[in-house]
């Protein structure tokens, strides 16, 4: 059986589980054993499901070569507690296994799980103000805008300039958006480029977007220091002096000042613990179980590396200011750690960075229900994370200024043409979808070319204008859609019919009118000097 790869969306931890199920089972080879002058048919040793399970693990794109023989050893336990293998006895349900010789096999029934039904979110629409309203009585729950639509009296009173005409307009000066307004259109703006990165036709199977916070949005993107740290609002939610002081410690290893004073050997390693012990005993990971399915689903974008850190960029913008500060400085100290060589080794056994990785995964990304691949997921986007922290926890830049242009548009004075519509409700925007250049060049004339065409027969119909002046409009037009124009005129005589007269008869030359009397020519004086 081939590995397949989990892309993003719901459910993924789900899929992988299974995935891996069926891999084990397909790969894993079964033979004869004997145990205690008794042979048993098809099973295998623990040690050997280790072998076998850490090979499949570390050759799937998946998980990765990342993927330790401890993580896998942890994972054949929750095998063996979720009945997806059994010992020899058909005992399971404990988390007893260990990487030895004792014999298991694979029970009968399928060990796959379901996938879970999960309420209806129901889609929280952002709306903006309506600027024709007055303020006084205005809710902000409910929040209109001008319509997009576009009929062809507007497309008329748009395009007049072309053939000769202003149209009668006045300016539209809206009111002044509120505190509230401006986190609304961020939330709205941040969760629809989510959507977009991650390719989904809703973000409702992966996140409630109820539960996103955009006060903390905006607090996350402008509350920051030169070096692009959350600056809280709240001193009471800072990490404490003492940790603070141990994380650094290790992060400025040996220039910090308070290595200074005498040290024990194994100093650095007890710091170290201390560390481990404080962010462990958080009751909530810092990316927070709301956010557990979002952070899971951007797993499977990591092959295309952009597209990951944007994903990331924006998630943790979503984050509480100080779950984002902690995160940061964490992430920070754990990136200088593995690459400082002068910092002496934490453990005997483990290189420092699968050290690092093991010790904060859980404390960074896990769900609030026992998730079966907690450990190897969040590994994976922790050892991610420390690869590219300075990138993935800074504002996105890109992000930032198309919001803040788009909220300095909406404050703008907007002109307003006679007999537009502009109070009608908006329905919320929906995200494009890639398609090839022919669907586009087959695509682009249909939503201009009708009402510049309707328009082009207004023109031509029109009766009450001159000739003069309507071949007039008519040669505008011509050249600023010559398109339009030789699809509605292709030969001269087409265009000839507008202008056909009638024929009206002259009134005959009478030939006594040409005749008149000799006059004889007279010679007269000439002057010579």
């Amino acid at each position: 059986m081939e590995p397949r790869f989990v892309g993003p969306g719901p459910y993924r931890a789900t899929r992988l589980w299974n995935e891996i199920i069926e891999l084990f089972r397909a790969g894993m080879p079964l033979r004869k054993h004997r145990c205690r002058f008794k042979t048993y048919e098809r099973c295998f040793k623990a040690s050997e499901a280790v072998d076998c399970l850490h090979e499949l693990l570390g050759s799937n794109q998946n998980f990765g070569p990342e993927v330790t023989r401890n993580q896998t050893v942890k994972l054949l336990k929750k095998f063996l507690k979720n009945h997806v293998i059994e010992d020899i006895k058909g005992r399971w349900g404990k988390e007893d296994f260990q990487d030895d010789g004792q014999l298991y096999r694979f029970p009968p029934s399928s060990p796959l799980k379901p996938y879970p039904k999960k309420p209806s979110c129901r889609k929280e629409v952002i709306k903006f103000p309506d600027w024709n309203e007055p303020k006084a009585g205005t809710s902000q729950e409910h929040i209109p805008v001008k319509s997009s639509s576009t009929s062809s009296d507007m497309w008329y009173k748009r395009h007049s300039i072309a053939i000769g005409e202003v149209p009668a307009c006045k300016h539209v000066f809206r009111r002044e958006l509120t505190q509230t307004n401006i986190e609304q259109i961020w939330k709205s703006m941040i969760l629809a480029q989510l959507q977009k990165v991650l390719g989904l036709d809703s973000l409702d199977e992966v996140l409630d977007t109820k539960l996103v916070n955009s006060t903390y949005i905006v607090q996350n993107a402008y509350n920051v220091n030169q070096q692009g740290i959350v600056i809280l609002e709240d001193k009471s939610k800072e990490l404490p002096h003492w940790i603070l002081s141990a994380m650094k410690c290790l992060a400025n290893w040996p220039s910090y000042s308070y290595l200074k004073q005498a040290t024990y050997s194994g100093f650095e390693r007890d710091v170290f613990k201390t560390i481990v012990d404080y962010f462990g005993q958080m009751k909530e990971p810092l990316l927070t179980f709301n956010f557990f399915d979002v952070f899971v689903s951007i797993l499977g974008l990591l092959q295309k590396h952009s597209k990951a850190v944007e994903a990331l960029q924006i998630s943790c913008l979503l984050l509480p200011p100080e779950n984002r500060k902690g995160l940061q400085l964490l992430v920070r100290m754990m990136a200088k750690i593995s690459c400082n060589k002068d910092l002496p080794p934490l453990s005997e056994s483990v290189r420092t960075r699968t050290l690092i990785v093991q010790a904060f995964s859980r404390c960074i990304l896990c769900s609030k229900d026992e998730m079966d691949l907690d450990e190897l997921l969040s590994a994976k986007l922790v050892s991610f994370l420390m690869d590219n922290y300075q990138e993935i926890l800074s504002v996105p830049s890109t992000l930032k200024s198309s919001i803040e242009e788009h909220i300095i548009h909406l404050q703008r004075v907007q002109i307003k043409y006679a007999g537009a519509e502009t109070g009608a409700a908006f329905t919320p925007p929906s995200f494009c979808h890639q398609i090839s250049t022919d669907e586009f060049e087959c695509q682009r004339p249909i939503g201009s070319q009708e009402p510049l065409a309707a328009l082009l027969e207004e023109i031509a119909m029109n009766k009450e204008i001159s000739v003069k002046d309507k071949k007039k409009k008519l040669k505008q037009f011509q050249k600023s859609y010559p398109e339009v124009y030789k699809e509605r005129f292709p030969t001269p005589e087409t265009e000839a019919v507008l202008f056909a007269e009638k024929n009206k008869q002259k009134p005959p030359i009478l030939m006594w009118a040409l005749k008149k009397p000799f006059q004889p020519f007279h010679r007269t004086r000439s002057f010579r000097m």
